[in-house]
């Protein structure tokens, strides 16, 4: 299986409840954070019990079909162990799963998209700040590399084409925005795949539903490539 969220090595372990591993297993298909050509992915097609390409061709063939992501992808209670207070952010790119940690050994997990090869990274860090509708500005290297994003080098304002979506949570390492935000996105058949510069994007109404849920402070942890979910650091 092809996934790829790597780079700064992640410190701590965490468990990852049977529920969330088996649902990639029932999986039937059967700032930097614009638009970028998807890589190949693979998920497995229980009916010919073969790993099968989930590119953003068919990702987008089956949202037009459907009208909304696979199952797998979509916001939902989860059993969840961990350590972690309620109110954090766990990240596991390796599977294009948000975990929101809940009370009683539960989560809210939601489907993300999240960077392509050579933008993946890991770490902990916090919500520094939120916003609605938000501004979009491309930093310098995206400007000097991406015709598309020259037109916005002075800031897009939000709306439903801006690449940030309908929310923003704006990442920070103490007291230093990191440029990296998990937000919304206009193209909401890209959850699911690793398609971004590195930001973690979710479809407008999860992205929403998140937004309203958490608060500037928490803690948000992102896991290397490979990372299994045990007890939280």
């Amino acid at each position: 299986m092809k996934r790829f969220f790597a780079s700064p090595a992640h410190r701590g372990n965490f468990w990852r409840g049977l529920a969330a591993r088996a649902a990639i297993v029932v999986f039937a298909l059967g700032s930097v954070c614009s638009s970028a050509n998807a890589v190949e992915t693979q998920v497995y097609d229980i009916k010919t019990r073969t790993w099968v390409d989930y590119d953003r061709t068919k990702a987008y063939q089956f949202y037009v079909k459907n009208k909304q992501v696979p199952e797998p992808f979509r916001r939902q209670l989860v059993k969840f162990r961990t350590a972690e207070e309620p109110g954090t952010i766990i990240i596991d790119g390796n599977q294009h799963f948000l975990y929101l940690v809940q009370p009683n050994q539960q989560a809210i997990r939601y489907g993300i998209g999240v960077g392509r090869e050579g933008f993946g990274w890991a770490g902990i860090v916090r919500v520094g700040r939120t916003a609605e509708w938000p501004t979009w500005t491309p930093p310098a290297e995206m400007v000097a590399r991406d015709p598309n994003a020259r037109k916005w080098a002075s800031g897009q304002p939000g709306g439903p084409d801006n690449p940030l979506g309908a929310r923003a949570l704006y990442l920070y390492e103490g007291d230093q925005d990191t440029i990296y935000r998990i937000h919304g996105t206009p193209e909401p058949w890209t959850i699911g795949l690793s398609v971004s510069s590195g930001c973690i994007r979710m479809n407008n109404d999860d992205v929403t539903d998140l937004h309203s849920r958490v608060k500037v402070g928490a803690k948000v942890i992102v896991l290397m490539q490979g990372a299994a979910l045990y007890k939280g650091v």
